[in-house]
């Protein structure tokens, strides 16, 4: 049974409880479930494939009894007939049963992709705090490429020759008890090093496979930080590093790869062994009058039959190991429960909305970070359409008020409400319709601007997203691309600027037309001509709209309606600038290091840390 995992259980990358067996598969059965009819399908192609191989028995041993031994040419002629028929019949089977189970594995590892992706997506930033990007990519591509490939080849073909090995026994006992007999002590042979091995391989499939998710999430780190990485000219050492990561991956498939072929050696030295020791024993009872040759000949075919399936299937069990360790990592996946959910009857928020917000005595603990405390006894309100700063030192808490706004956490204690409505008695959803947020680290997606700009309200118009991009001053340097608008961006907006990725979020944000404005250090990546451009846009955005804003240039501060100072979590000062410079304390220190006091009016002040 799938048993769910709190987001904050997910620790580093490979940090997760392995699969003990292939009851890990039995998860994946309600993937299957919605293609019955495919299944039902493949099934019958099955059966029908197998049949006819099985059928082939009965037709040597008539034809080596009375075609061979009786000379009998027609028989010999109409032996070639049926025999085309049945090869006739096994193609259109083995066809449709390849199509079927392979369709069904590629629409079930679509769906499970797709599933994965959107339950990732919907958990809170707890979980992603402690799980790399790199080991969830791994998870959503290459274990779901392993079920892939056993749910459509591997199936196929552990399905076709359990099939052949049921209906090969029992024509064998049929055929020969006694030699069925001699068979089956040697198959047994067989089991215990399956049962042996096997254990091994799951347990070195699961190994290669965490290998492999950090290498992934080693990969995702490094390039996502290349500037940073040739900048500090560690090229080299990533080299090594990585290095060190793919020799691991190697060993540990290497590893699983050796028992899996001596696993495969020893199968095939016991069946085939068995193979020699059924003809001794039969070509004696043939020479004693016991059996026909036809007999032995339908017996050494079914034999074959059933040695060929049992070695298929020891091969199979490996893969289904596999797959049983990727089906694990997946199902860890999607039986993390998000810590933020709607509750189950959400309180609505008033209409039409005020963007009144409030955060009443809230204490709160990162859960990475849990004997540190962001928050403790936080207050304030904010009322609607006013305008309030938060300045501090770094790691006073700004940002984490921010956090609580948009829920994506919850308060230890307190609470943080919208528009009047405790934000954990509303749906997050609908809350979070009402805030428009512009980051400090803005984000561009690989897509064009239209896209991008759009993002902030995916129903607006061409001519809306032109408006707002304008008022973020972003048309000129967007229609200057080579296809304007229209032109992609690059991955993490490669083409473009800080600055210019500042403005895209921006316009996003100018789109969204929220009632509570989100201003993450807004203006810190821009020259000062485009600050001047952007912030006056902004102010026109800001106009009766309630803004909270971390604010990093004077010009922010001064005309904000209250600034308030924080530090290690608490407010220390509530006033305006003039106001809490002649109180002295934090807030003068910061305006005297920050600050260019004597030049007020400039809004091109020095930076107050974030």
């Amino acid at each position: 049974m799938m048993r769910d995992r709190p987001e904050g259980a997910a620790a580093a990358a490979g940090d997760w409880a392995p699969s003990r067996d292939l009851g890990q598969l039995r998860q994946v059965v309600r993937f299957l479930k919605p293609y019955k009819l495919a299944i039902a399908g493949a099934l019958v192609a099955l059966a029908t494939a197998a049949g006819t191989v099985l059928a082939l028995g009965f037709g040597l041993r008539r034809l080596v009894d009375e075609g061979f031994r009786g000379a009998d040419t027609a028989l010999l002629d109409q032996a070639l007939i049926v025999m085309f028929g049945v090869i006739a019949l096994l193609a259109a089977a083995s066809y449709g049963r390849y199509f079927l189970v392979s369709w069904v594995g590629e629409r079930v590892v679509a769906d499970i992709r797709r599933a994965v992706y959107g339950h990732v997506i919907g958990l809170s930033p707890a979980f992603f705090e402690t799980t790399r990007t790199g080991e969830i990519l791994s998870r959503l591509i290459a274990d779901t490429t392993v079920l892939q490939t056993v749910l459509g080849a591997t199936a196929s073909m552990a399905l076709r020759n359990l099939l052949l090995l049921v209906g090969g026994t029992i024509l064998l006992a049929v055929t020969s008890p006694k030699l069925t007999g001699v068979v089956f002590l040697i198959v047994l042979g067989v089991v215990l090093p399956l049962v042996f091995f096997g254990r091994r391989v799951r347990r070195l499939s699961r190994l290669s496979q965490d290998q492999v998710a950090h290498v992934a999430a080693h990969v995702d780190e490094t390039v996502s930080a290349v500037r940073t990485v040739q900048a500090f000219g560690r090229e080299a050492y990533e080299r090594r590093r990585f290095g060190v990561r793919v020799e691991q991956a190697f060993a540990a498939a290497i590893r699983r790869v050796r028992v899996h072929a001596l696993l495969s050696a020893v199968v095939i030295v016991t069946v085939f062994g068995a193979v020699g020791t059924v003809l001794w024993i039969g070509g004696h009872d043939v020479i004693a009058g016991r059996v026909s040759a036809g007999e032995l000949s339908a017996f050494v075919f079914y034999a074959v039959v059933v040695a060929g399936s049992v070695g298929a299937l020891s091969e199979v069990v490996g893969e289904m190991q596999r797959a049983a360790g990727a089906a694990g990592r997946l199902i860890e996946l999607l039986a993390t429960k998000p810590q933020i959910t709607p509750p189950a009857k959400p309180r609505p928020l008033p209409e039409p909305p005020t963007g009144a917000v409030e955060l009443d005595n809230v204490t709160f603990h990162y859960p990475a970070r849990p004997e540190v405390s962001a928050l403790e006894g936080f207050s304030l309100r904010v009322e609607p359409g006013e305008t309030v700063a938060l300045v501090g030192p770094s790691g006073a808490g700004k940002t984490t008020v921010f956090q609580l706004l948009l829920r994506f956490y919850d308060p230890d204690s307190g609470a943080a409400k919208l528009d009047g409505v405790d934000l954990r008695a509303a749906d997050p959803h609908q809350a979070r319709a009402r805030i428009a947020l512009v980051p400090q680290d803005p984000v561009v997606f690989a897509a064009d601007a239209w896209d991008n700009i759009r993002y902030g309200r995916p129903d607006a118009s061409d001519d809306e997203v032109r408006a707002a991009a304008e008022a973020a001053a972003a048309t000129e340097f967007l229609d200057r691309l080579p296809q304007g608008f229209a032109t992609f961006l690059g991955e993490r907006g490669a083409q473009l600027s800080g600055g210019q990725r500042q403005r895209i979020a921006i316009a996003r944000a100018l789109l969204r037309n929220a009632p509570v404005l989100l201003l993450d250090e807004a203006t810190s990546a821009l020259d000062a001509e485009s600050e001047s451009v952007v912030q006056a846009a902004l102010e026109r955005l800001m106009a009766g709209r309630t803004t909270l804003v971390i604010a990093h240039r004077l010009a922010t501060v001064l005309k904000a309606d209250r600034i308030v100072v924080m530090d290690q979590g608490r407010v220390v000062a509530v006033g305006g600038h003039h106001d809490l410079i002649a109180r002295g304390g934090l807030y003068a220190r910061l305006a005297e290091l920050q600050f260019d006091t004597d030049r007020a009016a400039r809004p091109a002040a020095a930076v107050l840390s974030g």
